[in-house]
């Protein structure tokens, strides 16, 4: 055929086509998307108050907007539920790309509670001694300047602080919002760089041991650079099978009940290697952010090197983002592929589970011990996950809120025991810390008893929960797997606690500094919900069960 051929051809379909209709303009629920845009809304408020308002002044000016807002963008989540959108309203909103269910809003909830402490340990500045007259907090006098070098000597000397931190936080917890409400790829994926990129930054921000902090977010950075391009080659071969990034879509393609197929898409969809290709490689960037082994190698280094207080909420609120969008991706858009994921999630629950424990024996830091424990505490999650019922989902949902308390509690004590050279991490300093302070070993006794799993603890009523929708969904095999790894790790934590209480204290030993009402009142709650949870969490399980089921 020749070129004029196809050329008339081109203009003659065009022309027999129906004229092109308007555009329609977007239709956004801005109610119902209230508590993510208060958060960005006064993110970008804070960028403001850096660029305008004098220096005096800036540390106060954030820590108001960023805890008004967290707190304003928690009533909005409650105000949501209240009206029903956790249960009969939950819907789709914002054409398609976000999820107002029970799940979205739990976990919203879950996050925003754990950034308000976030933002109280991020504004601590009694633990360093003055600096020159100007009391100083855990971040960087001036975050640009190279370590040692005279600009960040004249930055100490001036008492200037990095009061950037708070809006990173803010954008950061805007991402982790929307990355378990997401309900298209494109989405997850907008998210997801959202609140890593304001963490990679937050890493590497602290004021003493600045370049072991700079090569944490150096690592991070790298390694979650690679797992976001897994997570995006995923997503294209996912669009490829599918023809669509909504979940809806490439669940009904996946079910085979899809009625309007596009004619370009008609070659590839339906081709099972795109779908168990992409699945995969979009599964594993979201297992990089929960820490799951053999993703998990970041881990240990990050939680060491970072500012505590960003470890602390990063532990906490990264791993809640990140098991709301995977629990979301495998039981709304794969569970006809639940044969096929399974056993893969079974090996990765197993390996994390006993993996986690049996590395965090041999650690030497204090820091680095519950990095591993994190990971085995991803493990014991991931068989939430494995059990595909509503039980699973609600017991995912009652663990995750347990245990993001529980660890913004544990980094907030590691941050008061300090040495000449800022936080004495090292376990041999922690030996006789029972005698010395005993109120702050008592406290941090009680976070390492909830991470055990001992009974009258949060930890125990979320692993029962867990462990029992397992052991219903068929997976009892993991359920035992689960116990041993438990029995491993509580013998690492009480290894610390008997250190802390029979150990004779060294003289040249760390002080126990004393927090401002911040700090304190952040390891108090930690230490209130910990033990509710642990005696009366039957409320509490009745409203992660009440919002366990997602919107389709």
């Amino acid at each position: 055929m020749s070129a004029s051929a196809v050329h008339s051809l081109w203009t003659t379909a065009a022309t027999a086509a129906e004229p092109i209709s308007k555009i329609d303009a977007p239709k956004i629920e801005y109610g119902q998307l209230s508590p993510t845009l208060i958060v960005l809304g006064a993110a970008v408020v804070g960028v403001l108050v850096e660029a305008f308002v004098p220096r005096k002044s800036r540390y106060y000016a954030q820590v108001f907007v960023a805890v008004v807002a967290l707190a304003a963008a928690f009533s909005a989540v409650v105000a949501l539920a209240a009206s029903g959108y956790g249960t009969t309203k939950a819907h789709i909103a914002a054409m398609g790309a976000v999820a107002v269910d029970g799940p979205a809003l739990f976990l919203q909830g879950t996050i925003l509670l754990a950034g308000i402490l976030g933002v109280f340990t991020f504004a601590e500045r009694r633990l360093d001694p003055e600096a020159h007259g100007n009391r100083v907090d855990a971040f960087a006098a001036q975050a640009a300047s190279v370590p040692g070098s005279d600009s960040e000597k004249a930055a100490v000397k001036a008492g200037f602080t990095t009061t950037e931190v708070f809006p990173l936080l803010l954008f950061a917890i805007g991402g982790m919002l929307v990355f378990p409400a997401a309900n298209d790829l494109l989405t997850l994926f907008v998210a997801l760089e959202v609140f890593s990129l304001p963490l990679y930054l937050l890493c590497a921000v602290a004021r003493r041991k600045r370049l072991m902090s700079q090569e944490a977010a150096v690592k991070y950075f790298l390694l979650g650079a690679f797992a976001s391009a897994f997570t995006l080659f995923g997503i294209a071969l996912l669009y490829g099978y599918a023809g669509s990034v909504s979940y809806a879509t490439i669940a009904h393609v996946v079910d085979g009940t899809v009625t309007n197929v596009d004619p370009a898409l008609a070659g590839t969809m339906g081709n099972d290697v795109l779908l168990l290709m992409g699945m995969a490689l979009v599964v594993m960037g979201l297992l990089f952010k929960v820490g799951a082994v053999p993703f998990h190698m970041w881990t240990p280094d990050v939680y060491q090197g970072a500012p505590t207080p960003v470890t602390g909420f990063m532990a906490a609120a990264t791993k809640v983002a990140a098991f709301g969008a995977l629990l979301r991706l495998l039981y709304v858009v794969l569970p006809g592929m639940r044969w096929d994921w399974r056993p893969v999630m079974w090996a990765v629950a197993i390996v994390t589970m006993l993996g986690g424990a049996i590395a965090a024996i041999t650690q030497t830091d204090i820091k680095r011990l519950l990095a591993y424990s994190s990971i085995a505490h991803a493990g014991f999650i991931l068989a939430g996950v494995i059990a595909t019922s509503p039980d699973g989902v609600s017991s995912v949902l009652f663990y995750l809120g347990a245990y993001s308390f529980v660890t913004i509690g544990a980094f907030a004590v590691v941050t008061l025991v300090r040495d000449a050279g800022g936080e004495a991490t090292h376990l041999s300093k922690w030996a006789g810390l029972g005698r010395r302070s005993p109120l702050v070993a008592a406290v941090f006794a009680v976070f390492l008893l909830a991470f055990a799993g001992i009974p009258l603890t949060s930890g125990f009523a979320g692993k029962f929960a867990v462990f029992k929708a397992a052991a219903e969904g068929g997976a009892g095999a993991l359920v035992v797997v689960g116990v041993i790894s438990s029995a491993i790790a509580a013998f690492f934590y009480i290894r610390v606690i008997v250190l802390m209480f029979f150990s004779e204290p060294k003289p040249e030993g760390p002080t126990v500094a004393v927090p401002s009402p911040l700090t304190t009142t952040a390891i108090a709650v930690g230490v209130a919900v910990t033990l509710v949870l642990g005696v009366a969490p039957q409320y509490f399980l009745n409203l992660a069960s009440q919002a366990g089921v997602f919107v389709r």
